[in-house]
């Protein structure tokens, strides 16, 4: 817990949690370190292996729950890529599912008590975020060739603004990678940090914690929702910086 009485008053430290720790020892942390990030990145992984692969394995007409789990968000994440991407987007459907799926799980493992929530780290959400803009920039010069730098020409303005716009769009383009990767980071370490604030008072006030514990206990709820939503946007913008590679940008 990150409380702690020091005489004159409580003192709450909310971003501990975000630390990352090495398994082993108290060394330095290189790049080989296994740390906590590692773990919790692994974890999810397994989770979902067993989830996709494991509870899929014997499938039947009447589904197990597992199956049907697996089932659903296959048909949800295909039906959105095709949706968003088009018919030559669904190429890349088992990229964007791995995605939707890692994020997901990692959002959902960071709520357990106790884990690391590796989804709240702008290193590991901008390595994410990165992979994205580099497909999607490689496979459309791939597909299109000089042509994809047509998107950042807005033929429907003005002539003389359309320089202008031509500035605007291709910073746009390159701020891409932050703001997907901030959007996701910063969402799930805001209200990880609320719950612990709330948890230090909790911890301090005594028969009176009951108000705080129930502050958690909705904020919690809400946590899931936040959880579940932010890997459904960063997906469906992957989806739809996708679409200017594979498609017309400006359906």
């Amino acid at each position: 817990m990150a409380t702690e009485e020091h005489g004159s008053g409580l003192q709450i430290h909310p971003m501990d949690q975000f630390v990352v720790k090495p398994l082993f020892g108290d060394g330095p942390i290189e790049w080989y370190t296994p740390t906590n990030v590692t773990l919790w990145m692994g974890i999810a992984i397994l989770a979902m292996v067993a989830l996709l692969v494991l509870s899929t394995r014997r499938r039947a007409i009447v589904p197990s729950r597992g199956q049907s789990v697996a089932e659903m968000l296959y048909g949800f994440i295909h039906k959105m890529v095709e949706d968003v991407a088009g018919h030559e987007g669904l190429k890349f459907f088992p990229y964007i599912m791995t995605l939707f799926m890692f994020v997901f799980l990692s959002n959902i493992l960071g709520l357990i008590p106790m884990s690391f929530t590796t989804t709240s780290h702008i290193a590991v959400t901008a390595v994410l975020a990165l992979l994205v803009f580099l497909t999607v920039t490689i496979v459309g010069f791939y597909r299109k060739g000089v042509g994809f730098l047509s998107m950042f020409w807005v033929s429907s303005a003005p002539l003389a603004l359309r320089p202008i716009l031509a500035v605007i769009e291709l910073i746009s383009y390159f701020v891409r990678p932050l703001s997907h990767s901030i959007r996701l980071g910063g969402n799930l370490m805001a209200g990880h940090a609320v719950i612990k604030v709330f948890a230090g008072f909790a911890g301090a006030m005594g028969v009176a914690s009951v108000v705080p514990i129930a502050a958690i206990v909705a904020i919690y709820g809400l946590e899931l929702l936040v959880a579940s939503v932010q890997a459904y946007v960063f997906t469906i913008l992957t989806c739809v910086y996708l679409r200017d590679a594979v498609g017309d940008a400006h359906h």
